[in-house]
């Protein structure tokens, strides 16, 4: 994927983010039809393993396991791997990506759902588990491009949007908000450090990324 892609890519997700958080909680409808009728289809679906499950991806997906934990294993994974340039990009991914959900959770306000099952932070939208687990996804399937990892991230994006929905914790809107928003954070860096990431020691035209050898 050469870097015009990614910045395309990046901004698309980014506009598409705006959008839809500025429809959702200043426009037509709060909330949408559609989060309503998949709440209801949820909740209807609720029995004692998928709230299990749900409950598990809630401590998997956020807090001090995501914030921390978790980038923090990706990041010395990557030294002792000794792809240190990895792990810078990553480091930077996983901030930049919380950085915008904080301040698009407050630039929306949206108001949760009345019926959840867990407690949370303000702002509904977007989903900061589904951007994490988008960021996590994102920042492998950029550094390893490979088909199975590529479907292995994406399962987990759904798998955590859906988590949440099933915990009434958020609308469907604002899964896909955080999973769009946790793209963008991941495919505008790297539209900026991926030359540096694959190619130490030398500078490659922007467009000359697709057959570059990894780092």
């Amino acid at each position: 994927m050469n870097r015009r892609l990614l910045l395309v890519s990046g901004l698309i997700c980014l506009v598409l983010v705006l959008g839809l958080g500025a429809l959702v909680s200043v426009g037509l409808a709060h909330p949408f039809v559609l989060d309503e009728w998949w709440n209801g289809v949820v909740v209807g679906l609720r029995n004692d393993p998928l709230v299990a499950f749900a409950h598990a991806m809630d401590f998997i997906g956020g807090g001090w396991v995501a914030v921390l934990l978790v980038p923090i294993l990706v990041i010395v994974a990557f030294l002792i791997a000794r792809r240190w340039r990895s792990a810078v990009f990553a480091a930077l991914a996983f901030l930049l990506s919380a950085g915008a959900v904080q301040a698009v959770k407050h630039l929306f306000g949206r108001a949760r759902p009345e019926d959840m099952l867990v407690v949370s932070d303000y702002g509904s939208f977007p989903s900061g588990h589904t951007a994490n687990a988008a960021t996590l996804a994102l920042v492998f399937a950029v550094l390893f491009p490979m088909v199975w990892v590529r479907i292995v991230g994406a399962i987990w994006i759904v798998l955590m949007a859906l988590s949440r929905t099933l915990l009434s914790v958020h609308w469907a809107t604002d899964t896909v908000g955080g999973a769009l928003i946790g793209a963008a954070a991941v495919l505008l860096l790297a539209a900026w450090m991926l030359p540096w990431v694959r190619l130490p020691g030398r500078v490659e035209p922007a467009d000359s990324l697709d057959d570059a050898p990894a780092q």
